[in-house]
């Protein structure tokens, strides 16, 4: 799958099944396995780039027109947040890009992956190693039948909020500056969704959650708590991005963090500018290493759903990055557990 030399990345979140949904083409595989135009990951790109796998992102949206760019709103100490999505329209979307997903495994353009060991044998194939995650849970009843459905489907990784209320819970409005305490906590359905979630070894991700959501999930949660694709509050202050005490209560579950490649969570002035450079990037992954250890940091680029610093421009783009660590002095061995190895460790925990 990767070109020799390169470094695999294992990639916490992308949102590249939605931008394949939104695209209305009738042949999706042929699309990812040919060249997606203006999308940032695809089959020639991911090999050029040494994507080894990653967590691809179900995002439900709207069925009429999406009047939301796939870019979070320009910062603003005062964004609200989105507005409910009806269950319905969730669940239209949220099977449409389920459905992509299994499609392109048929087409073997990738490898849907149930554990950390599918995710090791995909990879050692030349697969793209693909976890199936959901990202705001609006396509799930109270009762959590779907949640079963999703689950033997292959479902192993989910985000009970994107940044909207939901039954379950509530999401951060895309504010800078702003502190993620912005709202209140878990439902009570949201609260039996954790405890379902861990019965069913499926990973909880804590990106979009507001702070008082996040404090019900590792008060109730036992397993390690994750935030796939989120950066260091005290050098962006946006509302996305977590605290120093975020940071240490993830640590002491033994969790992780996945660094977002979106400019307006990197950028000390929050603003949505492509002009970040790597050096930000790595200040961010710097930060996380003192917050959270060696074991506790990796990448979550929100490729396909953000936009991404000009220096790294799409997934073939990611050498760049990885040469930048190595040259920092992080060294081999530990760009390599940034790059794919901690994930690998962190499913193993969470997911089996």
């Amino acid at each position: 799958m990767n070109e020799p030399d390169l470094i695999p990345v294992f990639d916490g979140h992308s949102d590249t099944l939605l931008k394949l949904y939104r695209s209305k083409d009738a042949d999706v595989e042929k699309l990812f396995i040919e060249g997606l135009p203006g999308g940032h990951i695809d089959l020639p790109r991911a090999k050029r780039g040494g994507f080894a796998g990653g967590m691809f992102a179900v995002w439900p949206t709207p069925v009429e027109k999406v009047r939301r760019s796939a870019e979070p709103p320009r910062p603003s100490d005062n964004e609200p947040l989105a507005p409910e999505l009806p269950r319905a329209e969730a669940i239209t979307s949220t099977i449409g890009m389920a459905s992509i997903l299994f499609r392109l495994e048929r087409a073997g353009a990738l490898t849907v992956c149930r554990s950390a060991g599918d995710v090791r044998e995909a990879m050692a194939k030349g697969s793209i190693a693909a976890v199936f995650h959901i990202e705001g849970v609006e396509a799930i009843d109270p009762e959590l039948a779907m949640l079963d459905v999703l689950h033997a489907a292959g479902l192993r990784s989910l985000g009970i909020v994107w940044s909207r209320p939901n039954a379950f819970g509530n999401g951060v409005p895309f504010r800078f500056p702003s502190s993620p305490d912005t709202g209140p906590g878990l439902t009570d359905a949201g609260k039996a969704l954790v405890k379902a979630c861990n019965q069913l070894r499926i990973m909880i991700d804590l990106s979009h959650l507001n702070e008082k959501g996040f404090r019900d999930v590792a008060a109730l949660s036992d397993a390690p708590l994750v935030a796939t694709h989120s950066n260091v509050h005290a050098i962006c202050g946006h509302s996305r991005n977590l605290t120093d005490w975020q940071l240490g209560a993830i640590r002491e579950t033994g969790g992780m963090v996945g660094l977002n490649f979106a400019t307006g969570f990197l950028r000390e002035d929050g603003n949505l500018n492509a002009d970040a450079d790597l050096d930000i990037m790595a200040r961010h992954i710097d930060s996380l290493l003192q917050a959270l250890g060696e074991d506790g940091v990796g990448l979550g680029s929100d490729f396909d759903g953000a936009m991404i610093p000009s220096a790294i421009g799409d997934v073939a783009g990611l050498p760049k990055l990885i040469d930048a660590l190595v040259a920092r002095g992080f060294g081999h061995e530990l760009t390599d557990k940034i790059a794919y190895r901690n994930w690998i460790g962190m499913l193993e925990k969470t997911i089996g």
